[in-house]
């Protein structure tokens, strides 16, 4: 296996997803906050034929609307994209895979991917496919989650059962390594999130679909008495319970 390939369950990735379709917009503070980071990046959209590839709800898809792109939402979750077209967020929608996207070469000036690629069985594959899609002189922008992230959560459960329950994420070399194939601009930053008590941490994981772990799902996460266990071992900090995350922002330069 590849240094940046993982095992992934595309369908039970997609069902994880959909379940969380209804619930994803209330709890998704942290996915919204990385998306504006990238378009920080980004500028003079108008005009633009944008594919917002992991589109969720639409949130993003709906700003480059507004901005006055024309936008292509893709998503393999089928109730994702269902929610992101009740929502009116694009001009077309393609439920399908970011390693195999339905599209011609060259058929987009701009594609976007928020927080998306980690679910991906090859991160080589899907940077390739996303740049395939675009145009020469545009650009893929993207983020994702490297290897240190979710670290509180992991070594709680540790405590509890001697299992992690979270996805292994990439180390920051790995990534880097994924993107030197393209002209690309990469940084990583640490990020904090708080939580005042373990049950809303981990509703906050399930609302986002981030429950399922590439490996198969685990049975008994749910479980008062096991939330009860990892409240007792889980690190206390003034703002509240925290979960840290190694968030890396791409760019790459199409030629």
């Amino acid at each position: 296996m590849l240094p940046h390939t993982f095992c992934v369950d595309k369908s039970a990735v997609a069902a994880a997803f959909s379940r969380a379709a209804d619930s994803y917009d209330a709890v998704a503070g942290f996915q919204r906050r990385c998306g504006e980071k990238i378009l920080s990046q980004l500028n003079n959209l108008s005009g633009l034929k944008v594919l917002d590839a992991g589109c969720g709800t639409g949130v993003f898809s709906r700003e480059f609307r507004r901005a006055g792109a024309h936008v292509i939402s893709l998503d393999l979750a089928e109730g994702m994209l269902e929610k992101s077209r009740i929502l009116d967020s694009a001009e077309q929608y393609l439920l399908a895979d970011i390693e195999h996207i339905p599209l011609p070469d060259h058929s987009v000036d701009l594609c976007f991917s928020n927080l998306a690629i980690q679910w991906c069985g090859s991160l080589g594959s899907a940077l390739a496919e996303m740049s395939r899609v675009v145009k020469p002189g545009g650009k893929v922008a993207f983020s994702t989650l490297a290897q240190g992230s979710l670290t509180e959560l992991a070594q709680a459960w540790q405590q509890v059962d001697g299992q992690t329950h979270v996805n292994q994420f990439l180390a920051f070399d790995t990534i880097k390594r994924a993107c030197e194939p393209f002209s690309h601009d990469l940084q990583l930053t640490h990020e904090t999130e708080f939580y005042p008590d373990v049950i809303t941490l981990m509703k906050s994981l399930k609302g986002i679909g981030a429950t399922h772990i590439h490996q198969g799902r685990n049975s008994g996460l749910t479980s008062r008495g096991r939330f009860a266990q990892l409240a007792r071992v889980y690190p206390q900090q003034a703002e509240g319970l925290p979960l840290s995350y190694q968030l890396v922002i791409g760019v790459l330069h199409c030629e």
